[in-house]
């Protein structure tokens, strides 16, 4: 993707104001890479629609004209192309985004969009894996039978990753994010600082294990090191890409025959829920996972009362199918 907007129709006004966003996204928010991407990709779609909606090209002044009724002919546009209610919301969120920064840095005032009623999307259930499924992949991030002579540091890499995901319910980026100065090495050190969404920091407490494989990966370290190197790296010494760990994890489900949802982020789903079945309050399960709202984190409560329900239409006797069984049992 390229660093700047150049759509053919849109006047060199709405590029520079395009651009500003783009670059107050990526320097204020500290949002990753592909949410960038996908910005880029929604305005994109949204000024193609516009030039065609309108009929000509665009200007500062097409933008604060325009009405609720454009905003919904794109949504409309967007269903007719078969975009499902999750993508139409996650396209009409950027939208907004642009328009309240253009309205804070005084480019254009239109309020409309906000006057349009998102899709309604239906609530997801996280999908954690079983204590045992946890367990299992912990103790084979390198069964990986197709790499031969693999470097101990590798080895030792990849487990404290995924320690850091379920040891730590961290997300993904906030492990891969981390440098050599964030480790944890010193036996008194018993949290983690992590930069979550939004650069918000918090304190995460970190198990002895988690601490022990990270000190083990250390003293494997490929090259001379300095505090502000990243913590995990490749084999070419470059900050370790996302992709690594899901190619790892993907791996690991054909072979520990887990569920489709064996992602690495269903780790942290797994951390938390487990956490939940624990005892753990919402509140502190909040704090750890670094939710800035504690309805995101109530959804975990969801994973659990959908697994007693299961157990319960499983068990209890008078349920139909162990009903008719019991009876087959004893005729």
């Amino acid at each position: 993707m390229n660093n700047t907007y150049e759509i053919d129709l849109v006047k060199e006004e709405i590029n520079h104001a395009l651009n500003s966003w783009i670059e107050f996204i990526k320097n204020e928010k500290r949002v990753s890479p592909n949410t960038i991407d996908a910005y880029y990709r929604d305005i994109d779609a949204f000024m193609i629609f516009l030039i065609d909606h309108i009929g000509g090209p665009l200007s500062i002044k097409n933008l604060e004209s325009l009405v609720a009724a454009d905003f919904r002919a794109f949504m409309a546009k967007k269903r007719r192309d078969g975009n499902c209610s999750k993508t139409i919301a996650r396209l009409m969120s950027s939208i907004r985004s642009l328009f309240e920064y253009l309205d804070r840095i005084d480019i254009l005032k239109n309020n409309a969009v906000n006057h349009i009623r998102m899709p309604k999307l239906p609530q997801s259930i996280p999908k954690p894996l079983s204590l045992e499924q946890a367990k299992d992949v912990i103790s084979n991030t390198n069964d990986d039978k197709t790499l031969k002579n693999k470097p101990d540091w590798v080895e030792a890499r990849n487990t404290s990753v995924f320690l850091l995901l379920y040891g730590c319910g961290l997300r993904v980026s906030e492990a891969l994010e981390l440098d050599i100065k964030d480790a944890p090495l010193e036996d008194w050190q018993d949290t983690i600082r992590v930069r979550g969404k939004g650069n918000k920091y918090r304190e995460v407490p970190i198990l002895p294990d988690v601490r022990e494989g990270i000190k083990k990966y250390l003293e494997l370290y490929p090259k001379k090191y300095s505090l502000k190197d990243p913590l995990f790296i490749g084999i070419k010494g470059e900050r370790l890409s996302p992709r690594i760990v899901q190619i790892i994890m993907q791996k690991m489900r054909n072979n520990l025959n887990l569920p489709k949802n064996a992602t690495p982020h269903s780790l942290r789903h797994s951390y938390a829920t487990h956490l939940l079945q624990a005892g753990v309050d919402l509140r502190s399960i909040q704090e750890l996972l670094g939710h800035a709202s504690l309805s995101t984190t109530q959804m975990y409560t969801k994973v659990n009362q959908t697994e007693l329900l299961d157990v319960h239409k499983k068990a209890h006797p008078r349920n139909k199918a162990n009903h008719l069984k019991l009876v087959s049992d004893n005729s």
